[in-house]
């Protein structure tokens, strides 16, 4: 029997691999938990010519599940919003997240999208916070946006044998730029 990772994965390999890529980039921003890389990879290896074009569908769909997240959170919160919070390990965590919300403002979207944060909890949360909308879509558009061209161009320049890395390191590597995005800003705001 396949698991759920194993058919996201044979998507990539279908007939409707980009309908598919859609679909699971749509999903996987407010509630599905396999992320959109996993199919976008391959597709990308496998049909070099077309790496741009799929890293720019996964970031449409994204966003546009992220507006779904983000309307989960702002009318859903308390049944559906809570359920997929706890679901994925962060039940009970809601105030250190909002309070990160409050500190870090757009920071939290652009970290959250970019990082292997999972980005549905950025999405439900901002709508649960009432965060400003056009600031949130802007934020997503940047962070995934960067996300998906990345790991397109990774595989269309490296191609399958990078997989490895990416599923291994990719985490690690978001993370180091954030932080060093972070540290960056907050030198030049000090400089000053």
């Amino acid at each position: 029997m396949f698991s759920l990772r194993q058919r996201t994965l044979a998507i990539a390999r279908s007939r409707h691999a980009e309908r598919g890529l859609f679909w699971v980039s749509f999903a996987e921003s407010s509630f599905f938990p396999i992320p959109p890389d996993v199919i976008l990879g391959p597709m990308a290896a496998s049909r070099r010519e077309s790496w741009l074009r799929f890293a720019v569908v996964c970031t449409v769909a994204s966003v546009l599940g992220g507006l779904a997240g983000y309307g989960i959170g702002l009318f859903l919160f308390n049944s559906v919003g809570k359920f997929i919070i706890d679901l994925f390990g962060y039940g009970g965590q809601e105030i250190e997240l909002r309070a990160f919300y409050d500190e870090w403002g757009v920071w939290a979207v652009l970290i959250g999208g970019f990082t292997p944060v999972p980005y549905k909890l950025v999405t439900i949360l901002s709508g649960a916070m009432h965060y400003n909308l056009p600031i949130f879509v802007l934020g997503s558009v940047v962070s995934r946006g960067l996300r998906f061209v990345l790991v397109a161009w990774l595989f269309k320049t490296y191609g399958p044998k990078v997989a490895t890395m990416v599923e291994e390191r990719m985490g690690l590597a978001l993370l180091a730029l954030v932080v060093l995005a972070v540290v960056g800003v907050l030198l030049m705001q000090y400089r000053h």
